[in-house]
């Protein structure tokens, strides 16, 4: 198994098939850090960890003969608390009843727990009894009673540690979690890049990276969701890694909410890498015999640069993270009714959808927003989750029961964590948003936001969700939110946990999902918050999708969806192929090019079909038909990005299925240049002894020519694609 204890010089060595993580006790109470890397044999640490200090440093007294003596500020600590001597961002910050905020967490023990743990009332990576092993480590400030569980889970055929901590208030004064984070770690070098996901509505998940320097690089999201803005992702790495070489260090929070990750670099130039929820807009009151648990943070090494990295969160995700029926079964190909007709239908033309999208081959048909109440546009009648009767005379019901007539499956769309002022939700339950009393309730795209942190509106929603499923033959959800947290603060809860309000909605909503997705196994959910703005880990756990950004054009998903693989598979993203000219670019491009990336997702169309000539509906037939035949290849296979968007004029990537008998390779390019230089991509992945034959063409190469030399891609004109589907020829 993957954890190895050596009590007498209590070294902790986790291990997984590629990769080490090292920890010590140093003089019977300060827990260090030791390395984080390619897995190596259990070392000598003896030279490894130093113990020193600066003239000006604090220096920790020792009780025993021979202990060296060392500084808080310049020991790479595992968990490391501020106000006694390091200076350093710290990963927990308490105050007490008396005001002080000094926590010197010492060593006190360890125990191992076959399997897997997880975090109660949050969402967590599993694995089976054989398959994971966790350590438990007891760190204790003895003057107050407060004790810290930090929790390492090795998933060994992963390539995995994940890490989460538990705090327990054994004192008899209340405790106040001022920040808490769910991973740290101290690397006693700087002399590395940083890559994070930033981005915007319509703009999610874009690539940036940065050499580090001096001082503190920090990302997070204050907005009560992971959020458009940043991911809740972040990754260090040698300067000289790229897509196939170098070490690359991950780290990718489990949760959904507000959340906080960073880098210092300090005095000395030794970086400590931390992430965890947002310290900005938490905090926590835990009175004696109370515990509180943090989410989790999956923690990936890989000595084979980004496209390693990001090939061991995909398996992790697909295996020990999405749970249920579609976690293994194939996703429908679909078509959303919202960009053909937004709020302007009736049940004659979703029918009429159903209907051609039945002879196109498409799956499943989704209503989109404008079904309920009296929703004729955005300003009205969230909550109010019955059938709009002048818009569907035989409600949800009728409505499902004829698509289903036509050969198609029904979806549905809901946004049950919002209310409009203008709804009868609303007038009966004023104080079920979150508001402060007194102050103007602030209003984003015409909504508020219902108070999740309240058992009673989770109630209310779990049944409310329920009665709809029940309803109708449904079988797929869009889950979407569509604004961010403001005036966070509940009617509920008293003056001194206000500022619990953002985790307890996650709490809160956290629960629903867990009912409500328990109770229909066979409906496929997928999430959306204004497209691509809570993609993360936490809502994977409860919905295997997410639509991934609300921008569809062809080109600027290359670099959305190419910047999302970098953590997340591709089964989780959802891709439509949407009109032209786009309706968010205005741009113009081919049918081919919006199916061609589209196809790279859980693919699906998002447009009038009855618009379509019958040429394109031909060509139409044609994607389905194809994406059906590599569509356990894309969702299931390994991906490898082969030509960055973001440093160049071209995008490429590939899916290889696990044995390397069959691969799909997708192509774009851009812009067109007068007199081009000749472009090759080089594959990757590939048995090179094996021949793989080109299914379209017919033509043959073997594996080590595919890698080494490439395919030309000769094309001409704007936002053009080409697309490839190997098989291995047996000879």
């Amino acid at each position: 198994m993957g954890i190895f204890v050596t009590d007498q010089q209590m070294i902790f060595h986790l291990q997984t098939k590629q990769t080490s993580y090292i920890m010590a006790v140093k003089n019977n109470k300060y827990l260090a850090h030791v390395y984080w890397g390619k897995r190596i044999q259990s070392p000598d640490i003896s030279h490894v960890l130093l113990m020193r200090g600066t003239c000006f440093d604090v220096m920790e007294p020792t009780e025993k003969e021979g202990e060296e003596t060392c500084s808080l500020d310049y020991l790479r600590q595992e968990y490391p608390t501020g106000g006694d001597g390091d200076y350093r961002i710290p990963a927990l910050e308490v105050t007490y009843a008396d005001g002080s905020r000094s926590c010197p967490l010492h060593y006190k023990g360890y125990r191992l727990i076959e399997g897997k743990t997880a975090p109660k009332g949050l969402p967590a990576v599993y694995a089976g009894e054989s398959e994971a092993q966790t350590l438990e480590i007891r760190l204790e400030d003895e003057d107050r009673g407060l004790q810290v569980y930090l929790l390492y889970s090795v998933i060994e055929e992963r390539d995995t540690i994940i890490r989460s901590v538990r705090l327990e208030n054994h004192g008899k004064e209340d405790v106040r979690i001022q920040k808490i984070m769910s991973a740290c770690v101290d690397f006693e070098q700087s002399d590395m890049d940083m890559i994070c996901l930033p981005g915007a509505w319509g703009r999610e998940r874009h690539i940036e990276r940065a050499a580090l320097r001096h001082g503190e690089f920090r990302i997070g999201s204050s907005r009560g969701a992971s959020s458009h803005q940043m991911n809740p992702f972040l990754a260090v790495m040698e300067p000289c890694a790229d897509e196939v070489h170098g070490n690359v260090y991950g780290m990718n929070l489990v949760y959904s909410g507000n959340f906080t990750a960073g880098i210092e670099v300090d005095q000395l130039s030794q970086a400590r890498f931390y992430m965890g929820m947002g310290d900005d807009s938490f905090s926590w009151l835990l009175e004696p015999g109370e515990e509180f648990a943090a989410p989790e943070v999956v923690m990936v090494h890989s000595a084979q640069g980004l496209g390693g990295l990001s090939r061991i969160y995909h398996r992790l995700y697909r295996k020990n993270l999405i749970r249920g029926r579609y976690r293994d079964e194939v996703r429908p190909v679909l078509v959303n009714n919202w960009e053909a007709t937004y709020f302007n239908f009736n049940e004659e033309k979703i029918v009429s959808l159903a209907k051609e999208a039945a002879g196109l081959g498409i799956d499943l048909l989704v209503l989109d927003d404008g079904w309920f109440g009296k929703r004729n546009d955005d300003t009205t009648s969230l909550g109010d989750w019955y059938a709009n009767t002048e818009k569907l005379p035989n409600g949800i019901q009728g409505l499902a029961a004829k698509v289903e007539e036509e050969g198609v499956k029904f979806g549905l769309w809901v946004e049950p964590e919002m209310v409009s002022v203008d709804s009868e939700l609303y007038r009966k339950h004023p104080d079920w948003c979150l508001h402060v009393d007194g102050r103007r309730r602030s209003e984003c795209r015409n909504q508020l936001t219902l108070d999740l942190s309240r058992n009673d509106v989770c109630d209310w929603l779990i049944e409310t969700i329920h009665s709809i499923l029940d309803s109708a033959p449904i079988s797929y959800i869009k889950w979407d939110m569509n604004r961010h947290m403001s005036n966070a603060g509940s009617a509920l809860l008293p003056a001194k946990r206000q500022k619990e309000v953002p985790h307890r909605y996650m709490l809160g909503l956290y629960r629903v999902l867990e009912e409500i997705t328990a109770a229909h196994p066979d409906v496929l959910f997928e999430s959306c918050s204004g497209g691509g703005g809570r993609f993360d880990p936490g809502m994977l756990y409860y919905m295997p999708q997410t639509w991934t950004s609300d921008d569809t054009d062809p080109v600027e998903r290359l670099f959305i969806q190419y910047g999302t693989s970098l953590v997340y598979p591709v089964s989780a993203m959802g891709a439509h192929v949407s009109a032209a000219p786009n309706h968010q670019s205005g741009r113009v491009t081919s049918l081919k090019m919006r199916g061609d990336v589209a196809m790279s997702g859980t693919f699906g169309y998002e447009l009038d079909l009855n618009a379509f000539t019958e040429e394109e509906k031909e060509e139409v037939r044609e994607q389905i038909r194809e994406y059906k035949k590599i569509r356990p290849l894309v969702t299931g296979g390994d991906m490898y990005r082969l030509a960055s968007p973001f440093e160049g004029n071209r995008a490429a990537w590939m899916f290889v299925s696990e044995n390397k008998m069959e691969f799909y390779f997708a192509y774009f390019r851009i812009q067109a240049k007068v007199n081009p230089s000749i472009t090759r991509v080089r594959l990757q992945g590939l048995l090179p002894e094996a021949v793989y034959q080109w299914e379209e063409t017919g033509d043959c190469y073997r594996g080590d020519e595919l890698m080494e030399i490439g395919l030309v891609m000769d094309v001409s004109g704007d936002y053009q694609s080409i697309t490839a589907h190997f098989i291995c020829k047996k000879e």
